[in-house]
């Protein structure tokens, strides 16, 4: 197996052996284990579970779907496409098929914890867009936020003429930030927080915060947002039945 001839570089031969090295000492040996593992566990799968079979006519639909988002609907410039990536129409054709049924074993593995999955990772989810003003002494942040509260002080100028952070140049803005990474006395002050809300003073790392919400963004289970959990909960699937199995390599090197 050593000796094995995986392919050739200027008519040098590489052997299967050298290859393994080669793909050993730039560290991505495993990876590519593990991603031979993951097509053999999806196409036993596929051959196990009939009710995947996909019909012929939807497969020529999503052929012809493909061509005209890529406007490839010249027969010429779809053959020039083909030769270009190095494939025949058969061979797409079988790579669309492959990937619709692809997709539904996905959908059949992922829908039953979809939506448990989903709440789990809300958290990580939603997001809310922040203002900040951040200054050193507790009784400085009482008095700007009475400014503001009793006295119509203007939130951002007060922003630029105290606020100790870099982004006091816009207005304070933060942007969008997850709640799961942020500190927790603000998670917990933002969790009855509306939009327009002036929250604090809060202490986070010994300095002093006045946090404005800009806008609450939370997340649901649309339809992109759901074909990345699916992702996720499809390769936990695969690492689960990844170390199942009892792997051993065959070729020395």
């Amino acid at each position: 197996m050593e000796s094995t001839i995986f392919l050739t570089a200027d008519d040098q031969p590489i052997s299967l052996g050298q290859a393994l090295r080669y793909l050993e000492s730039s560290d991505r040996l495993n990876s590519v284990i593990w991603e031979i593992l993951s097509q053999y566990i999806i196409e036993q799968e596929l051959q196990a579970i009939e009710e995947l079979d996909i019909g012929g006519d939807l497969i020529d639909q999503l052929v012809m779907d493909f061509r005209l988002e890529h406007q490839l609907t010249d027969y010429r410039s779809f053959q020039e496409w083909l030769a270009n990536k190095g494939i025949d129409y058969a061979t797409f054709r079988r790579q669309i098929g492959s990937n619709l049924k692809l997709e539904k074993l996905k959908a059949q593995i992922t829908e039953p914890n979809l939506q448990e999955y989903f709440i789990e990772r809300k958290i990580f989810l939603d997001r809310v867009v922040l203002s900040r003003l951040v200054v050193e002494d507790q009784a400085l942040a009482e008095e700007l936020k009475s400014q503001i509260v009793e006295d119509g002080a203007r939130f951002e100028q007060l922003v630029q003429e105290y606020s100790v952070e870099d982004d006091r140049i816009f207005n304070g803005m933060m942007g969008a930030i997850s709640r799961a990474t942020m500190p927790d006395v603000l998670r917990a002050s933002l969790d009855l927080a509306n939009t327009g809300e002036l929250i604090g003073p809060l202490e986070i790392n010994g300095l002093w915060y006045l946090v404005r919400v800009e806008k609450l963004l939370e997340a649901s289970l649309e339809e992109q947002l759901k074909q990345e959990l699916e992702d996720e909960l499809f390769n936990q699937w695969l690492e689960e039945k990844i170390q199942k199995i009892n792997v051993k390599l065959q070729v020395k090197f």
